[in-house]
């Protein structure tokens, strides 16, 4: 499997949380204890403090107006796709991030309200979606097996001509922990799928199902022996103008000139006030009459 940080979001989502203004008693030391409103009036001047409103703010905008656009089965499903990519590692790199299954759960959430506010506000030309059919693939699943260098791979390539079975050839050779023991499975992925090597990616789209590679792939992570499982037909340019225009949305998600378009036009109809006079700035690059919406 090609691997990466678990997520690239587009916005600040951090897994902390400023909590609600008040006197209960958040800590306690033999030097005093801390209150919800000092740890709040804390927080709030810090940067991460303010990244953290921010992403509040736009989240409950967000869900307001996109909310039923994003089901828990999609978020659920897409944790899922996380999941198995990392495999025995996936709760290791939850830790490391600092994330727990919920707060994961919500920025992916985040993340797909985002996308539907990007889809929802964008527009879609002919020409654009033509251009984006150019390179449409639809999402295929194949096998893997990653190894270190190109002769063990040759190796691997030779037993395959012998008929030996793939599966028990990944479970043999494949350095991929997550999924050797699965027949070397990947997570069905697109011509968009940025978690995958494009290397990867460009040899697996050749190859038609049932075949696998003939030669070795050398990707970031070594050198790849790819087989397909299922390739569906591409189909024709009408039969994907929703798939194309969701691809496209995905790309706008990297731009940041559109997401600060995209967010401001959301914020100024969201009814946004800022009741804390310190922090009555914190969107001003949004909301002020210079920012720019679509």
């Amino acid at each position: 499997m090609n691997k990466k940080v678990l997520v690239g979001l587009a916005g600040a989502l951090l897994s902390v949380s400023l909590v609600a203004c008040g006197d209960k008693t958040v800590a306690v030391t033999n030097g005093g204890k801390i209150t919800q409103s000092e740890y709040y009036s804390s927080m709030k001047n810090t940067s991460n403090g303010k990244q953290v409103l921010q992403q509040m703010i736009l989240d409950k905008v967000l869900n307001k107006e996109y909310g039923n656009k994003v089901s828990s089965s999609a978020v659920n499903a897409q944790y899922n796709q996380y999941k198995s990519q990392y495999g025995s590692e996936f709760e290791t790199l939850l830790e490391q991030q600092g994330l727990t299954t919920t707060s994961f759960k919500n920025q992916l959430k985040s993340n797909l309200l985002l996308k539907a506010a990007v889809r929802a506000n964008i527009s879609y030309s002919t020409a654009d979606l033509k251009k984006q059919f150019k390179s449409y693939e639809p999402k295929v699943t194949v096998n893997e097996i990653l190894v270190s260098d190109k002769k063990t791979a040759e190796k691997v390539i030779s037993e395959l001509k012998d008929g030996k079975k793939f599966s028990d050839l990944a479970k043999k050779y494949s350095k991929d922990t997550s999924n050797k023991n699965k027949s070397g499975r990947v997570t069905p992925f697109d011509n968009t799928d940025s978690s995958i090597d494009s290397a990867f990616r460009k040899a697996a789209y050749k190859l038609s199902n049932g075949e696998y590679t003939k030669t070795p792939v050398k990707t970031q992570y070594g050198y790849q022996i790819i087989q397909m499982v299922n390739h569906p037909k591409k189909g024709s340019y009408n039969d994907h103008i929703n798939d194309l225009k969701d691809q496209i949305a995905t790309s706008k998600l990297s731009d940041s000139t559109t997401l600060k378009s995209v967010v401001t036009k959301v914020l100024k109809n969201g009814g946004v006030e800022i009741k804390d006079k310190d922090l009555q700035n914190i969107l001003s690059s949004y909301l002020t009459s210079s920012s720019s919406s679509k």
